[in-house]
């Protein structure tokens, strides 16, 4: 996958996966998310965004590790959890982050312990999240990338309350918010979590290249 200044180790790990190219989003995102600036970036379905996520978070904190985490992702349900850290293992085969991921159903003391030995990349859903950083004191001072994964459907649910707990008790931090659409609550949250974000709406550019057919 040719992108600006990739990780050498991630680059043969995306090809190996059949990745040689970069798509559209991830084209255009890229220099950006690295560059640590907060982001709003709107895109359908099916346009690569939890790829998107994996392969920023693993550029950015690829190479050392440390035993605070250093990247939070929140996702809306289990399987997205599940499917988030098989896209980490199998991307960062050669440079290996401590990724681990905690969702409603799991054993909440069992996950705080594993936690406390050191992690990088802490992947949740917004109910397990809150009640973790609620009741535990986590180091979140070298946190370089808090993610929202498909806000819409979180939202739906009325969980902004508990994604801005969470945001609240991070000092500083790169912000990013991943969407499909860019609703009234998605504004409202963004506008409350983000600072002077770079905005990309890729539902215009697909709007685009269909009118021009």
């Amino acid at each position: 996958m040719k992108l600006k200044k990739i990780n050498e180790a991630l680059q043969n790990a995306l090809v190996e996966s059949g990745l040689t190219e970069a798509n559209t989003l991830q084209q255009e995102t890229f220099s950006t998310i690295k560059s640590g600036a907060d982001c709003l970036i709107v895109a359908p379905k099916g346009s690569g965004k939890t790829t998107t996520i994996v392969l920023n978070v693993i550029q950015q904190l690829a190479g050392k590790q440390e035993e605070s985490p250093r990247a939070l992702i929140i996702v809306e349900d289990k399987a997205k959890v599940l499917e988030m850290e098989a896209l980490f293992e199998e991307y960062g085969k050669y440079d290996p982050l401590e990724v681990y991921g905690v969702h409603d159903k799991g054993d909440t003391d069992y996950d705080k312990n594993y936690i406390s030995t050191g992690i990088d990349v802490l992947i949740g859903t917004p109910n397990k999240l809150n009640d973790m950083f609620s009741t535990a004191g986590y180091n979140v001072n070298r946190l370089k990338l808090f993610i929202l994964d498909d806000a819409d459907p979180i939202l739906k649910l009325r969980h902004e309350t508990k994604i801005m707990r969470i945001s609240n008790s991070i000092a500083k931090t790169q912000r990013i918010i991943f969407t499909e659409q860019y609703t009234e609550r998605v504004a409202i949250l963004a506008d409350k979590m983000l600072l002077e974000p770079f905005e990309f709406d890729f539902e215009e550019d697909e709007e685009s290249e269909e009118e021009e057919e």
